[in-house]
């Protein structure tokens, strides 16, 4: 039996908090501007083939939360094997199709596989910026989006090279709200807190 869950999820709240500089400004300060992501390395109409899902879900009712925004951290067993390779791939496209915005982080180096490059294939699409062949290591931030009467798929993607600081990738929480998912500071934070030189 195959197990998996996601690293690092958001879920959207009744009504969202507003953020500290938008507080501070209403309270007489002085509102910082709000980060606007750089423009997307893939941007393609289509639409996403249908997947069939085996899944458990448990909903509070009282508030019902939805899913909005999840943080994939590929691990070896992700793409030790074609079957994991498989389920990985088909969890990111059936939070895509649910429109959750997923963020993938891969450092695994043993592997020579990309998990990104794979759910493109079933949409019929490359992304540009891994050509001419994808990276082992890269991190991805992707999203559907309705724009009029068609869906959009977006992507921004790095190929990561250790020694070099991590990428900063956008998280969207909502249709026109995207949070600065800054890999870097995070790792950095992390080598702090564990203390590792």
């Amino acid at each position: 039996m195959t197990s998996f869950e996601i690293d690092v999820a958001s879920d959207e709240e009744d009504v969202p908090a507003p953020f500290a500089s938008q507080a501070r400004a209403e309270e007489g300060g002085v509102a910082a501007a709000v980060w606007a992501p750089p423009q997307p390395t893939l941007a393609a109409t289509t639409d996403l083939p249908d997947q069939d899902e085996y899944e458990v879900r448990v909903y509070d009712a009282k508030r019902h939360d939805r899913l909005v925004a999840a943080v994939e951290i590929v691990s070896p067993a992700n793409k030790d094997r074609p079957e994991t390779r498989r389920v990985f791939v088909a969890r990111c496209a059936a939070l895509l199709q649910q429109h959750v915005s997923v963020a993938l982080v891969d450092l695994v180096t043993p592997r020579q596989f990309n998990l990104y490059f794979d759910p493109l294939g079933l949409i019929g699409q490359a992304d540009p910026a891994l050509a001419p062949e994808p990276p082992v290591v890269y991190a991805a931030a992707c999203r559907w989006a309705r724009e009029g009467d068609a869906w959009h798929f977006r992507a921004w993607t790095h190929t990561l090279t250790v020694g070099q600081p991590l990428p900063t990738l956008p998280l969207w929480l909502a249709d026109n709200l995207a949070v600065p998912l800054e890999l870097e500071a995070s790792y950095e934070e992390t080598c702090r807190i564990l203390r590792i030189p």
